[in-house]
């Protein structure tokens, strides 16, 4: 028996449709994407959640949604905003509820902007954690009482370790780290960022999540695994000395490479 990791991926209930019997096979994990925009979670979601319990019947694998993001931040200084940001997040956490999802991806609050800028005004770290910690407190609630957990996605993050400390501030299960590849290599490339592999470590355990892209450096490709310039090997030796068993979801924009991307880190030997 293998003892590699096994991949799962992020997609739609359409692509789940295409890719079922590649997500069965070996019970990967799955990130569904089809509750992000704003008009699903304003609407009537209820058709969608149930095509998910139908397709996903018999599935051995974890299941997670990509939660909302478009168009705000967890930290904005607007208190009407922070409230519809907590309420985008809890019509999130409704779906993980309706459809068993037991992780939920949200963004990091921090920029490439405010690495240079945080300390070059008195308070402002602590002011921009207040803030996310208001914009969340009801949705970490939510999520404790459904079994969700929130992983913060590195976004423009320059500093790999300000979003572990942001997770653990929380002290709640509910609250943990993600790591988007791309992300990461595109702030190692264009930011001077640390290279991926340093994200993983700085995560650490509390790293539950991580979507793997490839990237080159210079944006946010989402290209298939074995396309761009990541040192995959020594993405998975950081991997391989945690405890805390993180979904490894193939996240790109060509989904019928997602079987591809899985067998280029077959044939690496890193994963299956």
């Amino acid at each position: 028996m293998s003892s590699l990791p096994v991949v799962g991926a992020a997609m739609t209930l359409d692509e789940v449709e295409l890719h079922r019997d590649w997500l069965f096979e070996k019970s990967r994990d799955l990130e569904l994407q089809s509750f992000v925009d704003a008009e699903v979670l304003n609407g009537d979601w209820a058709p969608l959640s149930a095509r998910a319990r139908r397709l996903l019947d018999g599935h051995g694998g974890r299941l997670g949604i990509h939660g909302p993001f478009w168009g705000f931040t967890m930290a904005s200084e607007d208190p009407d905003i922070r409230a519809i940001v907590t309420r985008r997040l809890l019509q999130g956490l409704d779906v993980c509820a309706a459809i068993g999802a037991t992780h939920m991806v949200i963004h990091s609050p921090y920029t490439s902007w405010s690495y240079n800028n945080l300390d070059d005004n008195a308070g402002a770290r602590e002011a921009l954690v207040e803030r996310t910690h208001m914009t969340l407190r009801d949705a970490v609630r939510r999520a404790e009482d459904i079994g969700c957990t929130m992983v913060i996605e590195n976004i423009e993050d320059k500093d790999p370790h300000i979003r572990v400390a942001l997770a653990e501030s929380f002290n709640s299960p509910a609250v943990a780290v993600s790591i988007d590849t791309g992300h990461a290599h595109y702030a190692h490339g264009y930011t001077g960022a640390p290279p991926v592999d340093y994200y993983v470590k700085a995560a650490g355990n509390r790293l539950q999540h991580v979507h793997l892209q490839d990237a080159d450096g210079y944006a946010d490709r989402h290209w298939s695994l074995g396309e761009g310039s990541i040192h995959w090997h020594a993405v998975f030796r950081a991997l391989a000395k945690l405890e805390s068993n993180p979904r490894l979801i193939i996240e790109i924009k060509d989904k019928s490479k997602i079987p591809a991307s899985a067998a280029y880190l077959a044939s690496i030997g890193v994963a299956e």
